[in-house]
């Protein structure tokens, strides 16, 4: 198991989560080489800025809030699990096992995504799963025959 006793990861999660915080996104990752996560980056930006900060030689988790829908200010929240390419083989088979501990902080979120490279995280792309997740997506309300 990871550690993840960092005060500032649960302190971000809450402000992520908060409607009354600006705070959008959390980066979290390896303090050295061990097995202690600590915070990295937290943010008031955009989808843009938020991955902007997951580096290819690193493996790190973060947390962000997406609107869904601007006229109910309807918003889901996404977790990433990042790997990037530069990352060795050890230290990404600890991911899968450090992501139980990291999603035991931060438990609410609609979608899981696992990334290697920055395309897989594409605003868009990312924005219709969290959607489709939803299960409120009903369509335009005109019928087909």
């Amino acid at each position: 198991m990871a550690d993840v006793s960092d005060q500032n990861i649960e302190d971000a999660y809450t402000e992520v989560r908060s409607d009354n915080s600006p705070t959008q996104y959390a980066v979290i990752g390896y303090s050295g080489n061990g097995n202690k996560i600590v915070l990295q980056h937290k943010g008031t930006g955009d989808w843009n800025e938020f991955i902007s900060h997951f580096k290819d030689n690193e493996a790190q988790y973060g947390y962000a809030r997406l609107i869904t829908d601007h006229e109910r200010k309807s918003s889901k929240f996404v977790l990433v699990a990042w790997v990037g390419s530069g990352v060795g083989v050890i230290k990404k088979g600890k991911i899968s096992v450090h992501k139980a501990s990291v999603k035991e902080k931060w438990k609410e979120f609609a979608v899981e995504k696992l990334a290697d490279n920055i395309a897989d995280l594409e605003e868009k792309a990312v924005l219709e799963q969290v959607i489709k997740a939803g299960g409120a997506n009903y369509g335009t309300g005109s019928r087909r025959d």
